[in-house]
């Protein structure tokens, strides 16, 4: 199979294209930077092909003889943070996907895997996991990277309806692993927690999962996922207190026992953010990011279970491999006496 990767150098996005090359398939991969992309990915035997999601024609004749297309590029990182990120939004999660699904479609590209986020379904009405039948949650529509993926997926719907183009869509969790260099927001969570930097635990939690179990899942989509269809790759439902008791064993350090209630964690996140714009810094914790883990959404992965094979390994192990990684790449700011890791 040959194929093409955005996003190549983000979390998810170089655990594919690894994935991808451990199977023995040809992999392009799409960075902004070809010397990060060489540093990441230059013992895969990628392919790197330097360009811009919001510059979709600069790469397109990159996508010559692919047979698919796996689309992990995504504003999502920065969103997390103050001011008003919806033009970014727009024009890279929106625009630039529906460009590059065209640019895909016009070059003859068969199949186009689209990575949107479980964060865009609901609960059921009984309060049960949603699935990928459960409409949007309404976080999904003031958390504005969700409404970017809703938005982006109905317009999807629309081209492939139109052109014939061979969609399917990959909603994960919230993603951990090994990778997570940038870092994303549960990467920070996990060098916070290292370097001592979590003096309480947030309130809320989510369905999360180890990218790299993300990664398989979206080859096997790409083998024999039904065009035009949804697939929930979710993991299991964790509190954050769950992540920081999991973070305990697997890296011997002790981590916070005190709980922020939600209304502190709402104001305080309020007021990080009001500091933020005032001094042009950044905030590690945002009202979007608050909110979300308050939503307490949790889904379900049964369908990817069934109809792809999709299995996915517990969060204790994905956590023990990450810190492992952060500590062998020298990213783990962690104070002097560490103790030595819990492994019952």
């Amino acid at each position: 199979m040959k194929t093409f990767v955005t996003g190549a150098t983000g979390l998810l996005g170089r655990n594919l294209v690894r994935a991808l090359r451990a199977e023995g398939h040809s992999a392009r991969a799409l960075v902004r930077s070809k010397e990060k992309g060489q540093r990441q990915l230059g013992d895969t035997g990628a392919e790197l092909v330097v360009g811009d999601m919001e510059d979709v024609p600069g790469f397109a004749g990159a996508l010559d003889g692919v047979d698919v297309v796996f689309h992990t590029a995504a504003y999502f990182r920065e969103y997390y943070g103050s001011g008003n990120h919806w033009p970014k939004l727009e024009a890279i999660n929106v625009r630039g996907t529906l460009a590059l699904a065209e640019a895909a479609r016009a070059r003859g590209v068969k199949r186009l895997i689209d990575t949107s986020s479980s964060g865009t379904i609901g609960l059921k009405p009984d309060g049960s996991p949603g699935d990928e039948e459960t409409p949007p949650a309404p976080l999904a529509k003031t958390n504005l990277y969700f409404k970017s993926k809703v938005l982006a997926a109905a317009q999807l719907q629309q081209l492939a309806a139109r052109t014939g183009l061979d969609v399917v869509q990959i909603l994960p969790g919230w993603m951990f692993g090994p990778g997570d260099g940038a870092p994303t927001g549960s990467g920070q969570l996990v060098l916070d927690f290292l370097a001592g930097k979590l003096p309480a635990i947030p309130p809320g939690g989510t369905s999360a999962v180890d990218a790299r179990d993300v990664a398989l899942g979206m080859i096997r989509a790409a083998e024999r996922g039904r065009a035009g269809e949804k697939y929930i790759l979710g993991g299991d439902f964790v509190t954050l207190a769950d992540v920081i008791r999991m973070l305990e064993k697997v890296s011997g350090r002790s981590g916070p026992r005190a709980r922020i209630p939600y209304p502190v964690a709402f104001v305080y996140a309020a007021v990080s953010e009001l500091w933020a714009k005032l001094t042009g810094g950044e905030t590690l914790v945002t009202l979007e990011a608050v909110r979300m883990m308050q939503a307490r959404l949790a889904v379900t992965s049964a369908k990817a279970e069934h109809e792809l094979g999709w299995k996915h390994r517990p969060l204790r192990e994905t956590l023990a491999d990450e810190v492992a990684w952060y500590r062998t790449q020298g990213l783990a700011a962690e104070p002097a006496a560490r103790a030595t890791a819990v492994t019952a």
